[in-house]
């Protein structure tokens, strides 16, 4: 644990105040460098209030980024955030602010050797008081959290509700005590975030379960959620304990998702075992039947009310993003965004009580990314910042969808972004599959397909069967299907824009991070004659050497066990399809580039994938990222992968066919 409490001190000091903020600089004229899409966004995320009256931001300005804190339209805090991993901000009051951090940390005794651990600081807005880490002085419980279960007000005091690790106290050698994991699934614990002490409301679970709660309107535990990994059984609990809900779900497809609109029921999803497809169901507090609901549409976000957490509404997984509020005045309010914003992505990021003010952001055609500052009882919305100051709307790349049928006949689509300066005519292009796979690309400002576009070659995502733009079933079709048809689906969209003359497909090359990075190995090795070039970004090689990592690392744990054999397969079916194993078939130079802190796809992925390649006198280059995680949360680290990738691909397949090799 002392490693640990280094650690938390390590990411405190990284807080350092700085006096007069200011906003990024007015939007610039010239042509984007690499540099302007492979650095953190200039804004990355924003939070109102409840009273509506102060937002916070990261932002940054003068090449230093900041958490910055606004009230009438002026800066009135500042504080330095240097490289902290920021998740998550959330006002608690207007008085006090939430920020989520994480930090990737060696691990010794765990069956694990990395993991990312997650801090919560408790900063207050007035004052020159340092930001607080949560569980901090607690002896008994890890200061780390292991998840946010809402913010009460009772009398008053703002109350937080997170997951902790609790530890058992023991005699040391020297007979002093000391705090140790015992094992099992965090507790539950309430903060009063103006003094910080904290109360534990619910125990941990044994080994082989895990729980997870709602929070009502007055601080009380109202369910919880019961499952068990080994035979997937799973109940949920009232306030009282009573069982109001049970079933079997051996992929543990189940989740408590918040409490109906009068606060007496709660809603609770259920996946499907054999078909794969959510189901939502509201179940009375006080007991009896089940109610299905949601029955006739997809639904990609919930909203919850901060204060009770009961549910407000929804965005339904359709083409125009709807949202539905049950209360007709939030919903005539929020119709109105549609009406202002009707041509670009929109996303409420944080909304005060009442949804009378919310942050918004928009990107799409012609827009990089815009925090909105939206008063819906004034009807106005200014804007907060810009993602990306150096991209002006005239840079950016047109964005469409495009449908097409795979070789097989299934139908699914992919989204195009074409140079801004450039007839889309028999131009150079970069298939850039997304990761997951479990995922899906939309008609959005994607920081990377603009990178390539504004150099002037088009670039195509393709929604590959597997991805979750479209039915439970096509979501479905892609298990057992990576380096076969999802493979092919890609190559498919390839030749469905050569027949309409958008791209030449001898000038092409494929690009992906995670599973994407897998795909363009797959592209090379176990496909060819298709790409000029490769390169994999966090990406697997050997499916195998995944799957073993994946369950020594879980502990054995049997559910992970059952999901990873349904999705990929196991022993031939995945060493078939594995681009380490086929590493002499690679038909065009291949770059690799791996983040060293990563803990979702290994970095040995890309070594052996290196050693392979290497051995079989194939040309590569492996570019490790010091101290990067999957994610690319680093700014320079992320900057290096961009640029490396864009100086790869105009070696191997310049965006002028006159310089083509």
């Amino acid at each position: 644990m002392s490693k640990g409490r280094y650690c938390s001190k390590m990411l405190l000091a990284a807080f350092m105040a700085v006096s007069a903020p200011m906003l990024p600089t007015p939007l610039a004229a010239a042509k984007p460098t690499v540099e302007a899409y492979g650095k953190l966004p200039d804004f990355e995320r924003v939070a109102i209030s409840p009273s509506g009256n102060r937002f916070a931001m990261i932002a940054t300005v003068n090449e230093t980024r900041s958490l910055i804190m606004i009230e009438g339209g002026k800066p009135f805090k500042k504080i330095s955030l240097g490289n902290v991993k920021v998740r998550q901000i959330e006002w608690a009051s207007d008085e006090i602010l939430l920020l989520d951090s994480s930090q990737t940390e060696k691990l010794y005794g765990f069956t694990a050797d990395k993991t990312e651990i997650y801090r919560t600081f408790v900063i207050r807005a007035s004052g020159d008081s340092d930001p607080e880490i949560l569980f901090a002085k607690q002896r008994e419980i890890t200061d780390a959290t292991f998840g946010w279960y809402g913010v009460r007000e009772i009398e008053g005091r703002a109350f937080g509700f997170f997951g902790g690790i609790p530890l058992e106290r023991q005699s040391g050698v020297s007979g002093s005590a000391e705090y140790v994991f015992t094992g099992g699934s965090p507790a539950l614990y309430r903060v009063d975030l103006q003094d910080m002490s904290v109360k534990l409301i619910a125990g941990k679970a044994p080994n082989n379960e895990w729980r997870t709660w709602r929070i009502d309107g007055n601080g009380n535990v109202g369910a919880t959620l019961q499952f068990k990994d080994d035979n997937g059984s799973w109940k949920i609990l009232n306030g009282e304990g009573n069982r109001i809900a049970e079933g079997t779900n051996p992929f543990g497809g189940i989740g408590i998702l918040a409490f109906g609109t009068t606060g007496e029921t709660i809603i609770y999803s259920k996946e499907d075992e054999k078909s794969g497809k959510s189901s939502y169901f509201e179940v009375p507090l006080s007991g009896g039947a089940s109610k299905e609901l949601f029955t006739d549409f997809d639904i990609s976000t919930f909203f919850i009310d901060d204060r009770n957490g009961r549910l407000q509404g929804y965005r339904q997984d359709d083409s125009k993003g709807t949202m539905v509020f049950f209360d007709p005045v939030i919903q005539k309010k929020v119709g109105k965004i549609a009406k202002a914003f009707p041509k670009l992505n929109r996303s409420i990021i944080s909304n005060s009580s009442g949804f009378s003010k919310v942050a918004l952001l928009t990107d799409g055609n012609e827009d990089s990314g815009t925090y909105w500052n939206v008063d819906l009882e004034k009807l106005a919305a200014s804007p907060l910042g810009y993602q990306r100051v150096a991209i002006e709307p005239k840079f950016v790349g047109k964005i469409s969808t495009v449908a097409y049928t795979a070789s097989d006949g299934l139908e699914m689509d992919g989204i195009l972004t074409l140079p801004f300066d450039r007839e889309a005519k028999n131009l150079p292009v970069v298939m850039l599959p997304h990761g997951g796979p479990s995922s899906h690309d939309t008609e959005s400002f994607d920081w990377w397909a603009q990178a390539f576009a504004a150099r002037g070659y088009a670039v195509f995502q393709p929604n590959f069967r597997g991805s979750t733009n479209r039915t439970v079933a096509f979501k479905k079709a892609g298990h057992g299907e990576w380096g076969r048809k999802m493979q092919t689906d890609i190559s498919d969209g390839l030749a469905h824009l050569a027949a309409q003359g958008i791209v030449d497909p001898k000038r092409s090359c494929i690009v992906g991070a995670s599973y994407g990075g897998y795909a363009a190995l797959a592209g090379v090795t176990l496909q060819q004659d298709i790409y000029r070039c490769a390169v994999s970004v966090a990406g697997v090689s050997d499916l195998t050497l995944l799957i073993s990592t994946d369950v020594r690392e879980s502990g054995n744990d049997p559910l992970l066990k059952r999901i990873l054999k349904e999705e990929l397969g196991s022993g031939r079916d995945v060493k078939d399809v594995s681009p380490r194993r086929f590493a002499a078939k690679a038909d065009a130079p291949v770059l690799l580039i791996h983040g060293k802190d990563d803990i979702v796809v290994p970095y040995k992925q890309s070594l052996v994938m290196a050693d392979a390649l290497k051995d079989a006198g194939k040309p590569y280059q492996m570019v490790t990222l010091e101290g990067e995680d999957h994610w690319l949360s680093l700014g320079a680290t992320r900057l290096k992968m961009l640029q490396e990738t864009v100086s790869f691909v105009e070696k191997h397949n310049p965006p002028d066919a006159a310089t083509a090799p």
